[in-house]
């Protein structure tokens, strides 16, 4: 796999880089930028030493080379300016993430104009591999997105929550935000303090999650946790009134949710059911490609809670981007994909 790299500058570029350092069958043949073109690659990225010799090239001259994928890590809008080459091509931008044209101009009013949406990049989703696997154009999904659907598509396709509003919860690291200075982001303004923001439905990731949970409705609150890199996302819905069985309807219990959700994801690699009683924590997932899940019912509300924990450079980003070129290249998914974590 010759991978070239465009936005390599960044943190996304940076974690897409040292992922594929790892990958058995992976080169890096060019890496990107729309700034800090002719320095050094280790000058930004001084832990990749492998890559000591390399420079950061325009992103053009990156995109000529001659390669079999090209990883996207631009700023969203960026991507339908492009020229791009006839390999397989997994954009991390939302630009091509969203179905609706409506959507994108209310959530990206400052972006360029819609464009049309290419194979949907999360492979946990039904039906997904299959469309990946003859992909040349992949979206890769957001951080949010990714822990929310992961979180809350079984129960969805399993009838266990049914219309209405499902509330979101969701603390990311400082490197959701990228590598662009920010007052907002000074060490001094946020070690030591956690804040919501763009809360009341205004994050540009609600239509990408209701994309992904047909027939729901999401209230999303994201908050930004003091750490580099995480996600953690709670989830709360209503359950459906019961099921008919035998002896008539029943509420839904623990341990039905739990066998939904053990089915649905016995044979994904990177997500892992936590066992009851345990809670996902944003540190046991740190550098890896997994999702950990936990699930349950609180029976005097009859309510459902799923609470997920990502690496947002990771899942969230980077390693889905390799997964999803390891689906469409034929390579194997897990390839270069840590999923034991860096501890502490």
């Amino acid at each position: 796999m010759r991978a070239a790299v465009v936005g390599a500058s960044g943190y996304t570029g940076g974690e897409l880089l040292r992922l594929l350092l790892g990958h058995p069958q992976a080169t890096v043949v060019a890496c990107g930028a729309q700034r800090r073109v002719g320095e050094r690659v280790t000058s930004v990225h001084p832990g990749l030493i492998e890559l000591a010799g390399m420079q950061f090239v325009d992103c053009a001259t990156a995109l000529a080379t001659e390669c079999d994928v090209v990883f996207l890590a631009l700023p969203h809008g960026a991507s339908g300016t492009l020229t791009l080459p006839p390999a397989v091509v997994v954009d991390l931008s939302a630009d091509h993430r969203l179905r609706s044209a409506s959507a994108w101009q209310e959530y990206y009013p400052s972006a360029p104009e819609w464009q049309p949406a290419w194979p949907y990049g999360l492979p946990e989703l039904p039906g997904a591999r299959a469309v990946l696997r003859t992909a040349r154009r992949i979206a890769n999904p957001g951080c949010y997105p990714t822990a929310v659907a992961c979180a809350l598509r079984p129960a969805c396709d399993a009838g266990l929550i049914t219309g209405g509003a499902v509330t979101v919860v969701a603390a990311s690291g400082t490197s959701g935000a990228g590598r662009t200075a920010s007052e907002d982001l000074l060490a001094t303004e946020v070690m030591g303090a956690m804040r919501a923001y763009r809360a009341a439905g205004g994050h540009q990731h609600t239509p990408e999650m209701e994309q992904s949970l047909p027939g729901l409705t999401v209230l999303f609150t994201p908050m930004l946790a003091p750490m580099p890199r995480g996600i953690l996302a709670v989830a709360t819905a209503p359950l459906a009134s019961g099921r008919s069985a035998a002896g008539g309807a029943q509420p839904i219990d623990q341990d039905e949710v739990e066998r939904i959700y053990a089915t649905a994801y016995a044979d994904e690699p990177f997500i892992h059911l936590l066992p009851r009683g345990q809670w996902p924590t944003t540190s046991a997932v740190l550098g890896t490609n997994c999702v950990h899940l936990a699930v349950a019912v609180e029976p005097r509300t009859a309510t459902l809670t799923c609470i997920a924990a990502i690496d947002n450079l990771g899942k969230g980003a980077a390693g889905q981007a390799v997964q999803n070129a390891n689906i469409a290249l034929g390579l194997p998914e897990t390839a270069g994909l840590p999923r034991a974590a860096v501890s502490p």
